[in-house]
């Protein structure tokens, strides 16, 4: 099971999804859990795209194999339902390892908690570059046109 935004998707996303897969073995499904609108909001910034578009994105990319929206009050629910042997933890998702586990361990749920420590490097890997990088751009007028 892999968690994330997915807000603009980027190589970065590619790497790490196919990375989690690769980790379950040759007849791995890789789960994926994309954050609500809300839980973004609180943890990072204002998502530019919503959480349905995100979710159907996902749904499409070659790793995934099914994907659903989180909760919104609390992240160890959907966890509860997948049951996953395997949660990926993103390079970029500052999470407390530790504390995952300790409350998996609570809730008697059995996966293993591992943290994606490569990245898949581009002049445009995170959601925040391209916005920048969107931000600077100068249109012209007749670019524009074809928007």
């Amino acid at each position: 099971m892999a968690t994330g935004t997915f807000d603009i998707i980027h190589p970065g996303h590619g790497y790490y999804l196919q990375e989690s897969k690769n980790l379950g073995g040759k007849d791995a499904k890789l789960v994926v859990v994309v954050a609500r609108d809300v839980t973004v909001r609180k943890r990072k910034r204002v998502p530019i795209v919503n959480e349905v578009q995100r979710l159907e994105v996902v749904k499409m990319l070659k790793p995934v194999d099914e994907a659903y929206l989180g909760h919104t009050t609390n992240m160890f629910e959907i966890v509860e339902e997948i049951n996953p042997d395997i949660i990926t933890i993103g390079p970029d998702q500052n999470f407390d390892l530790d504390a995952i586990r300790e409350e998996l361990s609570k809730r008697n749920l059995k996966a293993e908690v591992v943290k994606i420590t490569g990245y898949k490097e581009s002049p445009l890997d995170s959601s925040c570059k391209i916005i920048r990088k969107i931000k600077e751009t100068e249109f012209h007028e007749d670019a524009l046109k074809h928007c």
